[in-house]
């Protein structure tokens, strides 16, 4: 087994997004610096008064560990995109088992860059650790260590991985005892004697000679999920920050339990009236997180927001099963994929702006067709058997005739085929469509386009081009 650890280092402060330089806090000590506090100085563990007076602009806020799991239980969400083994390690901790999934991803390095660029994408801070137990990656993220040689990594951590309480730390220091490589040369009876029993037992279980079985997360039944915003936000482009943290678990769970959507909706909270409802459609079933950010930011770039928004919700509807896809051969591309550009024209344009066509069951061509939604499963195919262009004029062209044959700009048209008789549409009182009497032919002009073309009791009409 391969475990790797991921670490998110200053979650109790990124999760509330704050302007920096920011701090969590708890009990008037920092528990966690963004970066621009760090950078000056601010370390966890400091007392509020010694950081405010190190940086007088900080903006402290206590911490919310409830905010802090929902925030990890999300992100065990989206971790779904990498592999379906992810446990929790509270507060700040996911445990992903990446040993059966590296190939996918093509190695260790491929996989840690996309989990490293969806992280910084939702704002996030993260440090790795890699060991073939669970333990010893855990503390291998205080070194940000994913090299194949974590039993040497290991044994130069110093001994604050553990999570002593200060007074155990201090007789460590007292014996001279600062890297866990210093422990391990130890008896285990003696660290048992003067530690207690749990320590000696933990680092059999780091070192892989005890097993150490974790719980696995379990991905929900049904996936809802709110995100409190920081501050109220008046205009709908805004929240697209915010709802790619919701988007991108959405994705990794759908991945975790093979499924696909062909539509969810983000809703909008807003204090004094009825919360927004945001229906993002696909014109195909995906799981795809870069295809559910961008119908998202096409919807929110064109949405006004009828009042400031307080809080995003966002919930699958109706998921379907959705079978894996084989990774392409020699790096083939699916080039006859359009579902991305039919979306992206619904989410700019509006749903009625963009539709298919299904064959109708009439002879009349301009009755042949209707609009449907992309795609419809159910449109009926074309069982006329007969020539068919695809491109039908508006309203048909009248054509001159010279000498009994029709002409096209000017030249005479060459007929490839015989009369087809359209004789329809008696029951129907529209002048346009109603009670027709045409022959239809093929036709094809001096410069070699294809024409269809009809003849009535009025003369010759040019009706489609064939592409």
């Amino acid at each position: 087994m391969q475990w790797l650890a991921i670490h998110f280092f200053r979650l109790p402060v990124e999760v509330l997004a704050l302007p920096a330089p920011a701090v969590a806090i708890a009990q008037q000590r920092i528990v966690a610096a963004d970066a621009t506090a760090a950078a000056s100085g601010i370390r966890a563990g400091q007392r509020l008064a010694d950081a405010l007076a190190l940086l007088p602009g900080l903006r402290p806020h206590e911490r919310q560990s409830e905010r802090e799991l929902a925030a990890l239980e999300s992100l065990a969400c989206w971790a779904g995109n990498f592999t379906p083994t992810v446990s929790l390690a509270p507060p700040d901790t996911l445990l992903l088992e990446i040993g059966g999934c590296l190939q996918l991803f093509g190695g260790l390095a491929p996989l840690l860059g996309k989990i490293r660029d969806g992280a910084e994408s939702q704002g996030l801070s993260l440090r790795f650790g890699l060991a073939p137990t669970p333990l010893a990656a855990r503390w291998l993220t205080h070194a940000d260590s994913t090299t194949e040689h974590w039993q040497a990594a290991l044994a130069t951590l110093p001994v604050e991985v553990l999570g002593l309480n200060d007074a155990a730390e201090r007789r460590l220091h007292a014996l001279g005892l600062r890297t866990l490589a210093q422990l391990f040369a130890l008896p285990g009876a003696t660290v048992g004697h003067r530690f207690g029993k749990a320590l000696p037992l933990q680092l059999a279980r780091a070192r892989g000679e005890l097993p150490d079985p974790q719980p696995p997360f379990a991905f929900p039944e049904r996936f809802v999920q709110r995100l409190e915003l920081p501050a109220k936000v008046e205009a709908a482009d805004h929240l697209l920050f915010a709802a790619r943290r919701l988007l991108m678990a959405l994705a990794g769970w759908l991945q975790a339990r093979m499924l696909g959507i062909t539509t969810c909706t983000l809703v909008l909270d807003h204090e004094d009236i009825p919360a927004t409802q945001l229906p993002l459609g696909f014109a195909s079933l995906t799981r795809d997180s870069e295809r559910l950010i961008r119908v998202a930011r096409e919807q929110l770039e064109r949405h006004r927001l009828a009042a400031p928004v307080t809080e995003l919700h966002l919930q699958a509807d109706a998921p379907q099963a959705m079978a894996g896809s084989s990774v392409a051969l020699f790096g083939q591309q699916d080039a006859g994929n359009i579902a991305p550009v039919i979306e992206r024209l619904r989410a700019r344009l509006g749903d009625a702006a963009v539709h298919g066509l299904a064959v109708h069951d009439d002879h009349r061509p301009e009755c042949a067709t209707r609009a449907v939604p992309w795609p419809d499963p159910k449109a009926p195919a074309d069982a006329t058997g007969s020539p068919r262009p695809l491109w039908l004029q508006a309203k048909p062209q009248a054509l001159h005739e010279v000498a009994g044959r029709p002409t096209y700009a000017g030249a005479a048209l060459n007929l490839l085929t015989r009369a087809e008789r359209l004789e329809s549409g008696w029951w129907d009182q529209d002048e346009a469509t109603g009670d027709l009497r045409r022959d239809y032919f093929v036709a094809t002009t001096a410069q070699g386009a294809w024409l269809w073309i009809y003849r009535d009791a009025h003369g010759w009409w040019l009706h489609g081009q064939f592409a």
